[in-house]
C-alpha cells in the first residue's frame, strides 16, 4: 500500500485559514478604532461588528463580550511587548537595572498608546474567563518567568539573599510593578520617563530588604 504523504511543513495557509485570519484583522482594528474615538463605555458589540463587515455572530466566535475584545486587539501586542521586554535586560547587570529595562518598554508603549492602555489595565482585573484570557495569562506567566530567571541569577551572583526563593520574589516584583504602572497611568498625562523614575524608587526600596 502506498504511503500517504505527509504535509509540507511550510505549506501556505489555506483559503478558510486565511479568511478566518482576515476577519480577525479586521475585528481587531474595528474594536481598537472605536474604542480609541468613542471611549469603551460608548462602543457597541453590533459596531463593531459593522465596522468589521462581519455578522454579530462571527463576532462572537473570537470574543465573548466586549471586555475579551480588548484583549483580542492587545493580545498579539502584549506578546510581541514581552519578547522585546525580556530581551532589553543587560545580563550581568545590576537586577535593578534589568528590571527597568524590561518595564521601560511597558511604559513606552502604555504611554504611546494611551486610551487602549488604560482600558487594557482597568479590564484585567480578574480577567480569568473568554476567548482571549488563555493568551494573556500565558504571556504574563512567560513576563513573570523571566523575572523569576533574573532575580535567580541575582541570588546565585550573591546580590541577593537566598530566601524567599526566586519564584516568590518574582510575583512580588510583578505585583510592585502592576500597582505602580496602574497609579502611573491614572494621572492627567502619564510620561514614561517620570513613572519609571517612580519606579526605579520602588525597586530600590523592594532590593534593600532582600539584600544579603
Amino acid at each position: 500500500m502506498p504511503r500517504t504523504a505527509a504535509p509540507h511543513v511550510g505549506a501556505a495557509p489555506s483559503l478558510r485559514e486565511r479568511k478566518k485570519h482576515d476577519k480577525r484583522q479586521r475585528i481587531r482594528a474595528a474594536a481598537r478604532e472605536l474604542f480609541a474615538r468613542q471611549g469603551y463605555d460608548e462602543t457597541t458589540l453590533r459596531q463593531i461588528a459593522q465596522r468589521a463587515h462581519v455578522a454579530l455572530g462571527t463576532l462572537f466566535r473570537y470574543a465573548d463580550d466586549k471586555r475579551d475584545l480588548v484583549f483580542l486587539v492587545f493580545n498579539e501586542e502584549l506578546g510581541a511587548l514581552t519578547d522585546d521586554a525580556l530581551a532589553a535586560a543587560r545580563p550581568g547587570a545590576p537586577l535593578v537595572e534589568q528590571l527597568l529595562a524590561i518595564f521601560a518598554a511597558h511604559y513606552h508603549h502604555f504611554a504611546h498608546h494611551l486610551v487602549l492602555s488604560r482600558l487594557v489595565l482597568q479590564e484585567l482585573t480578574f480577567y480569568s474567563t473568554g476567548k482571549q484570557a488563555d493568551a494573556f495569562h500565558a504571556t504574563r506567566a512567560r513576563l513573570i518567568a523571566g523575572i523569576e530567571q533574573r532575580v535567580a541569577e541575582a541570588q546565585r551572583a550573591g546580590q541577593l539573599r537566598r530566601r524567599p526563593n526566586a519564584r516568590l520574589i518574582a510575583r512580588h516584583i510583578f505585583f510592585l510593578y502592576s500597582a505602580a504602572i496602574r497609579w502611573w497611568i491614572a494621572g492627567p498625562a502619564p510620561r514614561a520617563a517620570q513613572g519609571l523614575a517612580e519606579l526605579r524608587q520602588l525597586l530600590q526600596l523592594q532590593m534593600e530588604g532582600l539584600a544579603k
